[in-house]
């Protein structure tokens, strides 16, 4: 199996993961259904050391102040990761791991393992961040875009957040807790008992985005896809809600998709 691709197989549900192209899950098939949007900056990608925008590229720790690539100006956006090529440390039929070396311009040395875990109803997502060395605040989540469409009928999304982050003109939360408003979102919201978000796509397929996390994105502003996001911040995280990595405490996070035929 190379590392340019990975398929697991469950009943009628098959994944592919590819390893090169930031470790993401390239493909989900269900029935014949592709639920992932194709291209080479689709599918599902992991978020790691951060996630979503951090504010003008910089983060603090402690006194330090560190700066990162622009690459969604004038902020930067969903971690290093999704950038490089990962490692196959073990494949089979229905598992698969995954890990990336973290290196420049994420200033510290650190190692990020994905697996992959393919059932024939459900597929999890299991990350963790690791230092050998330094501590440093992190994020981790997962940004999948799923289909917005199947057989022509429009998904549609059902979840009942705590509250929604209120973003500012750019795009970053404010910092202050607001009602849950109405679509279209590119919005951070909270669900203190765990990410719960239902995708429908009527007379098709349910599949439900749970997490232990109380943070998730949710983005349907495009017309191709929309995008469900756990996540273990708010956007801006590491400056306003850091996890510290250390060396006996890496961060972990998973995420399951279970679907069900309608």
């Amino acid at each position: 199996m190379s590392d340019d691709e990975i398929t697991l197989t469950a009943g009628d549900a098959e994944v592919v993961l590819a390893p090169g192209n930031g470790g993401r899950v390239r493909s989900l098939r269900v029935g014949g259904a592709e639920l992932l949007r194709q291209g080479e900056r689709f599918g599902c990608f992991p978020m790691a050391p951060w996630c979503g925008r951090m504010r003008d590229g910089r983060f603090r720790d402690g006194a330090k102040l560190h700066r990162m690539p622009l690459n969604s100006p004038p902020h930067a956006i969903h971690g290093t990761v999704r950038d490089g090529a990962w490692r196959v440390a073990r494949a089979g039929r229905t598992e698969a791991v995954l890990t990336y070396d973290l290196a420049a311009p994420w200033p510290y040395p650190g190692r990020v393992t994905q697996l992959a875990a393919l059932t024939e109803d459900s597929l999890t997502l299991t990350m963790s961040v690791e230092t050998y060395d330094s501590s440093f605040p992190a994020q981790a989540g997962w940004h999948p875009w799923f289909n917005r469409t199947l057989d022509g009928e429009d998904v549609r999304i059902a979840f009942s957040p705590a509250w929604q982050e209120e973003r500012g003109e750019d795009h970053l939360p404010t910092g202050n807790r607001i009602d849950p408003t109405p679509g279209p979102w590119d919005d951070c919201f909270g669900m203190p008992g765990g990410v719960d978000v239902t995708l429908t796509w009527p007379g098709r397929l349910e599949l439900a985005v749970t997490s232990r996390e109380e943070w998730v994105v949710v983005y349907d502003e495009q017309p191709e896809a929309v995008c469900v996001e756990p996540q273990t911040g708010p956007p801006d995280g590491l400056n306003t809600l850091p996890r510290l990595v250390t060396p006996i405490e890496p961060l972990e996070t998973a995420t399951t998709w279970t679907w069900r035929r309608l």
